[in-house]
């Protein structure tokens, strides 16, 4: 098996576990609606069902058409992102480790919108009153993994610019 598929499966079944193991506590632990302040004044647990897209979008869709509507996209997101991963030389790793994060991420809230038509937040980061929208272990595997595709996009970047100087 080659490393970048080793590292791909091995970032898919951790991520996915992780999310979903979360998720689950969470659930177990937490009233809907209910805060547990972790850090005051910075960062709390809280249990939030979004039926949205990141930062709520689309929240107000009926719950069939935003159903269908999310499992279709996100079905194309992981065939685009699975497509561009495959054709990676072997040796990319760190571009292949941002494409496995953001499949695993897709793939843990793909979970919850098959099961419960809706995806499970809990993450809630905030200053005061103002608050970023509450995120999961998935949209942060997500994040993660864009992070890593930009580190890798400027790592070669630069490197080429290096090698052919204007």
């Amino acid at each position: 098996m080659s490393r970048k598929l080793s590292l791909f499966l091995t970032i898919l079944v951790v991520g996915v576990i992780l999310d979903q193991s979360t998720k689950l506590l969470v659930v177990r632990a937490l009233p809907l609606g209910e805060q547990i302040p972790v850090i005051d004044g910075f960062f709390n647990l809280v249990l939030i069902y979004n039926r949205g897209a990141a930062f709520g979008l689309f929240a107000n869709l009926s719950l069939e058409f935003a159903w269908i509507f999310f499992i279709i996209t996100t079905s194309l997101v992981l065939g685009g992102v699975a497509y561009l991963w495959w054709r990676l030389p072997d040796d990319q790793l760190l571009a292949a480790a941002g494409f496995s994060l953001i499949f695993a991420g897709a793939v843990g809230n793909l979970i919850d919108r098959v099961r419960l038509g809706e995806v499970i937040d809990f993450l809630d980061f905030h200053v005061g009153r103002y608050h970023w929208p509450a995120f999961n272990v998935a949209d942060s595997l997500v994040c993660l993994g864009a992070g890593f595709l930009l580190w890798y996009i400027f790592r070669e970047e630069k490197s080429q610019d290096v090698s052919h100087p204007v």
